[in-house]
């Protein structure tokens, strides 16, 4: 199962890192997100997460949160938790 947590707001290329806006839920680091867009569609875990370069555990809806990505995403993919 998935569940729905907040969108790409932008993506840093020469550092492979997304700008993620979490708009329904909350995001930890070890949690497992799916990133789905018109042409992305690839699923890793969350190694870490960071807030105005600072490194964070946990994340709440409402907040920008930074994440490296394993593969290229755009702005507006969606970002999923992936749930057991």
């Amino acid at each position: 199962m998935e569940e729905e947590i907040g969108v790409v707001e932008h993506y840093f290329n020469h550092i492979s890192v997304a700008a993620i806006t979490l708009t329904k839920g909350s995001l930890q680091v070890g949690d497992t997100i799916h990133v789905v867009g018109a042409t992305t569609d690839f699923t890793q875990p969350v190694h870490s997460m960071e807030i105005d370069r600072q490194q964070i555990d946990h994340a709440s809806p409402g907040q920008s949160v930074g994440i490296k990505t394993t593969d290229r995403v755009r702005e507006g993919d969606v970002v999923y938790k992936v749930t057991s």
